[in-house]
């Protein structure tokens, strides 16, 4: 069932026009200041792929890729990507990158089994980045170390946006707030995942949620995450606080990707054996793939924030249901 909000008396800041151009500026600083701090190079990446790489993401583990047949390859099977984890390991170790060096993209999705509402789309636009670490680097502190880097990122494009549009005044913090998911769990026992979510980013504006996909003292993990790209004990979400629909918004997932080891304990934790087999897994567990970190970070999601949008339909454009499109325009929410 949709949850779409609706915010009393909402009025755009920005008009049709200029809110084109501001999501450009949004998305050419971020991105600019995304590779200084992370020292990476824009590459190419491909929209679909062949499923028997396992290179395709799967995500929560459950989500069913879009795919298609291409007649000119004898009808053979492609899939959409639905995320670039996998193949970014495989193009660092392609184009022989350098540790503490990586790559960036942009990533295109259509994710058909996404439930819509004002920060979920059936088309999905992130920047896809990763970079490789030593194997020292496996470790808590070196993920915080990344985080604070993508979170200067994210302050100096708030300055950016703001002395441009001085209307749009943004407030983060100087600094972002870290807890773990078994630390959230203590602090609010009564609460679901996403109220925790909620409760944790409102208090501090923005915080980096990590360890996601083992179960907790309750016996649930805090959320769903595949087995086979990320460290579950070394990811997590940056959630930003959201005034306009007073809810945390995450704006990316990320984490040290899996090692050999803790690729094999997750595989056999959610009974997906058959991943093991395939070619991504084993160059893994072959040591054919470099240690990395990476994760992807929302386009829309930040241009919403930034430029103070109530409806991801604001600021990319997408299909809505009949209703959904006459009760935004009802609340002057004018969708691309």
């Amino acid at each position: 069932m949709r949850r779409v909000l609706i915010k009393d008396n909402y009025q755009s800041l920005l008009n049709l026009i200029d809110t084109e151009i501001a999501i450009k500026l949004v998305k050419d600083t971020f991105e600019l200041k995304l590779q200084e701090q992370l020292k990476l190079i824009r590459v190419s990446a491909p929209l679909f792929v062949e499923p028997e790489t396992g290179l395709n993401d799967n995500l929560n583990g459950f989500e069913k890729a879009v795919s298609f047949k291409a007649v000119d390859l004898e009808n053979r099977n492609l899939e959409i990507v639905q995320s670039l984890a996998k193949w970014k390991r495989n193009a660092l170790a392609k184009y022989n990158f350098d540790a503490e060096y990586g790559l960036y993209t942009d990533m295109n999705a259509i994710r058909p089994f996404e439930e819509l509402d004002n920060i979920h789309s059936l088309y999905v636009d992130q920047w896809d980045w990763e970079r490789i670490i030593k194997p020292e680097y496996r470790n808590l502190d070196y993920l915080k170390y990344i985080v604070k880097n993508i979170y200067k990122a994210l302050l100096a494009t708030e300055e950016v946006v703001s002395k441009t549009y001085p209307v749009l005044t943004i407030s983060l913090p100087d600094e972002i707030t870290f807890i773990s998911t078994s630390e959230l769990e203590e602090m609010y026992l009564d609460k679901t995942s996403k109220e925790r979510e909620d409760a944790i980013t409102k208090k501090y504006k923005a915080v980096f949620l990590y360890q996601i996909g083992w179960p907790l003292k309750s016996g649930n993990p805090h959320d769903g995450r595949a087995a086979d790209y990320d460290d579950w004990n070394l990811n997590g979400d940056i959630l930003l606080w959201y005034d306009e629909l007073g809810i945390s918004l995450e704006i990316s997932s990320m984490g040290i990707r899996v090692n050999k080891d803790s690729l094999v304990k997750q595989i056999e934790y959610k009974k997906e054996h058959h991943k093991l087999e395939t070619p991504y897994s084993q160059d893994i567990i072959n040591d054919r793939l470099p240690l990395t970190i990476g994760g992807g970070i929302g386009q829309s999601r930040m241009c919403m924030f930034f430029l103070k949008k109530a409806h991801i339909g604001e600021v990319q454009a997408s299909v809505w249901p009949a209703d959904e499109i006459e009760l935004m325009k009802k609340n002057n929410i004018h969708l691309l």
